[in-house]
């Protein structure tokens, strides 16, 4: 079928997908030096949303005045490196969604190939999963194709990172489609204006003068609210504004829609900074996302499910990998075609556990899943998307293979005890913040920075 196919050979781990979770288990499973791990992704650079369209890490902190850190141990060292570099700064949220973690995006994708290199991960870029073909050993034999042909690889262990969940999509796990149950999120083309007045714009009254004038202005804005923040370049401002609603992202058509979408709105916005916000008047947009942001297509059927109760009941299963604080924070069309963000909050400012079953595809012998395509349901998903806690499920996940392959363990029979002790040893944060268990600290000694 596939013409000269090529055979990569000792492929022991592949990851299919480099964005932050990606990177995470790739390098999560790389610590054991035991087996060989191959990293594959489509771009040019490792980060997928990290260094594609965003400059900020969420959900290391819960939100509210006193934030606790909820998030530590392998992806701590992401930060520590950029820390190293000066490119780095904590800032509150927009709309209160917890402390983020600013950092320089191009600065971001070389400290991945460094972390990616030092770790001995065989990272294969501009290279696309186009097929799966189930073992009769339970394994997949999984075929890309790159500028160098076709190729294929019989891993022992497959993680699929890739967002869209296509590995599972091809090797016929189930799944939901975001929108057959409720609306699916909006998408955002993200983009970044150079000389801007940041004096100016703060005494001009900031971020609350920016709301007001974007809910009184006449220019054609697609929606009456969003975020422009300070980056770590001098004068320069990022946003998340642009929202394009009504889309398929797993639909070539409609992808090829909502990109010209997002980069015309992205315009309109532009002329809407430089007519009437203060600081902006001789500012203009010198970068616009790599693709349209997406946020959830393909959601994965797993061993177990996160659901909204589990988010608001603020409890920690005995089997949870991972923490998260973060509200539901949902995208959505509003009413009349007004586009609006819903938000709900975890209650008294708790703090819930993410159960191991939700990073295994329902069945599974040797697969698991990562990152925004993990098993939740569409509100859990809203809460539970940011990307430390993505990068905590990479973590996760990297060391379970480990242990899978250690104790010839199948994917959906983990010890979660020996894994949850493995993750805690590494400096996982496990426990809920105010128990005598709680390890959680904030020692990068950050500037913090409105």
């Amino acid at each position: 079928m596939f013409k000269n196919m090529q055979t990569l050979t000792a492929v022991d781990i592949l990851v299919i997908g480099a964005g932050s979770s990606g990177c995470m288990a790739a390098l999560a499973a790389a610590t054991a030096k035991n087996y060989s791990v191959m990293l594959v992704e489509r771009y040019g650079f490792a980060g997928g949303t990290s260094t594609q369209m965003l400059d900020t890490f969420y959900g290391f902190f819960t939100p509210g005045d006193t934030p606790k850190k909820i998030v530590g141990g392998l992806p701590d060292t992401v930060v520590n490196e950029l820390d190293q570099l000066g490119e780095i700064f904590l800032r509150p949220n927009t709309y209160g969604a917890g402390t983020g973690v600013n950092y320089n995006p191009e600065r971001l994708k070389n400290v991945w190939d460094n972390l990616l290199q030092q770790a001995g991960v065989q990272l294969m870029l501009h290279t696309v999963l186009i097929d799966v073909n189930q073992q009769s050993n339970g394994a997949y034999e999984c075929i890309f194709w790159n500028k160098g042909g076709f190729w294929k690889a019989n891993p022992k262990r497959v993680i699929d990172a890739s967002g869209d969940a296509d590995f599972c999509h091809l090797a016929g796990f189930k799944y939901e489609l975001a929108g057959e149950l409720e609306p699916a999120q909006s998408l955002t083309t993200t983009f970044r204006m150079a000389n801007v007045d940041l004096q100016e714009y703060e005494l001009a009254g900031g971020k609350k003068m920016l709301s007001e004038k974007m809910l009184s202005t006449t220019h054609p804005l697609p929606r009456k609210e969003g975020s422009a923040h300070a980056m770590n370049i001098e004068k320069c401002i990022a946003t998340v504004a642009v929202k394009v609603a009504g889309l398929n992202a797993l639909d070539a058509s409609d992808l090829t829609l909502a990109e010209i979408e997002g980069r015309r709105q992205s315009f309109v916005f532009e002329r809407f900074f430089r007519d009437e916000v203060p600081g902006y008047s001789h500012a203009k947009i010198i970068g616009l996302s790599n693709q349209v942001g997406v946020r959830e297509t393909r959601r994965v059927y797993g061993e177990q499910r996160l659901t909204k109760e589990d988010c608001m009941s603020a409890g920690i299963p005995s089997d949870s990998v991972l923490l998260c604080g973060a509200p539901i924070e949902d995208h959505r069309a509003g009413k009349g075609g007004e586009q609006e963000t819903f938000w709900q909050y975890i209650p008294k400012g708790g703090v819930y556990g993410v159960p191991y079953g939700t990073l295994v595809p329902a069945g599974s012998e040797t697969v698991w899943v990562t990152g925004r395509c993990f098993s939740a349901t569409h509100d859990a998903h809203a809460s539970c998307r940011s990307m430390a806690q993505t990068m905590a499920m990479g973590t996760a996940v990297g060391v379970a293979v480990i242990q899978s392959l250690d104790n010839d363990e199948e994917a959906a029979q983990i010890n979660t005890f020996k894994l949850r002790t493995t993750l805690h040893r590494q400096g996982a944060i496990l426990e809920t913040p105010g128990s005598t268990a709680y390890t959680g600290k904030n020692e990068w000694n950050l500037n913090f920075k409105d």
